[in-house]
């Protein structure tokens, strides 16, 4: 495959080091992430941290000593502890949910059963919301955010009809072409959502729902030490601008039952293993899928009902704990440090931001 694709995967490779910051069209108006500075540490994080049994079913009445967190292996001391129960009731400032309708990789038939199911979900119970919502177009224009975010799903749902899915421009940029312009656009789009979201205080719950952009097919395509470096500066980038925004990512694929049996509902497994330095990075690191369990959400895959979905998404926010610890400095610049949480009972199960990148002090 490396012999028959060499030309095209080259190209591939070009446009995606020089592409994202300098493609046409609205979404070229503002930069690409960028990986902190050197010289500048992290120094305090915050982790939301969601603990579950075996079923997966959220788990109350946790105490500070009842968690245990290792960064790189090593203890580290947990600052401040705040458990979170009943989501909108005890959080400060509530816990925002964002869905985020995928024009730009699912079909005109997927996108509306899109929206018919978050539909449904707005309308559940009346329309009265546990926590606010808000409403994204993904579009080849772009994103367009909705001017609702509110616990009155019947609000929330009259901005969402009102605005428009978009038409799909790219039609003509079928195969390779086609593909690379869904990348960067859906790259670019996600990081002009965290971008919205960092000034906001709280605990954001993206949910993107998508087949996920066309990347993890091109596992092979990294051909040179400068085209792995810069990925390897998208990895870093978007770890920190999702962190500081205080995103927790979700993908949910519309295909459904109609996915299935496809590779690609599992292939981004191999690519969830952390990426320390440049020469292991590949376009894989970059999925949909791959930001969003790293970021401690969830991927959904094979099920027609999205709406239920969501609404376990949505769980997430019932029960959680928030901690912040002093991070690291790095020996050098874009040390990744993985972070572990152990819990002090038998059968339980901790989810959070698998790692950061730490900056030397100096």
């Amino acid at each position: 495959m490396r012999t028959r694709c060499g030309g095209w995967i080259f190209v591939f490779c070009l446009f995606l080091v020089s592409g994202l910051a300098q493609q046409n069209g609205p979404a070229a108006q503002s930069e690409p992430p960028a990986s902190v500075p050197l010289g500048s540490a992290n120094h305090q994080m915050t982790l939301d941290v969601v603990v579950t049994d075996k079923s997966g079913r959220p788990i109350p009445g946790l105490q500070q000593q009842d968690f245990t967190l290792l960064d790189n292996k090593q203890p580290a001391k947990i600052v401040s502890f705040q458990a979170v129960q009943g989501g909108a009731a005890t959080a400060d400032p509530p816990v925002e949910v964002i869905l985020v309708v995928d024009n730009v990789n699912a079909s005109v038939s997927q996108v509306a059963f899109e929206r018919d199911q978050i539909e449904r979900f707005l309308r559940r119970n009346g329309g009265q919301l546990a926590r606010p919502v808000s409403t994204v177009i993904f579009s080849d224009s772009g994103i367009v955010i909705g001017d609702t975010s509110s616990r009155d799903g019947n609000a929330v749902l009259a901005d969402f009809q009102q605005k428009k899915t978009g038409l799909h421009s790219m039609v003509s940029s079928q195969g390779f072409y086609g593909a690379n312009e869904r990348l960067q656009l859906s790259l670019h789009s996600l990081d002009q959502l965290a971008a919205n979201e960092e000034p906001k205080p709280g605990r954001k719950l993206v949910v993107w729902i998508s087949p996920g952009w066309p990347l993890l097919n091109a596992a092979e395509a990294v051909q040179t030490t400068k085209q792995q470096e810069e990925i390897f500066n998208h990895i870093v980038a978007f770890s920190d601008r999702l962190r500081q925004a205080g995103i927790t990512l979700y993908e949910i694929d519309p295909l459904g039952a109609e996915d299935a049996s496809e590779f690609r509902t599992f292939e981004y497994k191999q690519f969830l293993k952390p990426v320390k330095k440049a020469g292991q990075a590949q376009f894989g690191n970059l999925a949909l899928q791959v930001l969003a369990s790293q970021s401690g959400g969830r991927v959904f895959n094979s099920n027609n009902d999205v709406t239920g979905e969501i609404e376990a998404c949505v769980a997430d926010a019932n029960s959680f704990y928030v901690l912040s610890f002093d991070g690291l400095p790095g020996d050098g610049p874009n040390e990744y440090h993985a972070l572990d949480i152990k819990i002090d009972k038998p059968g339980l199960v901790a989810r959070t931001r698998s790692g950061y990148y730490a900056q030397p002090d100096h």
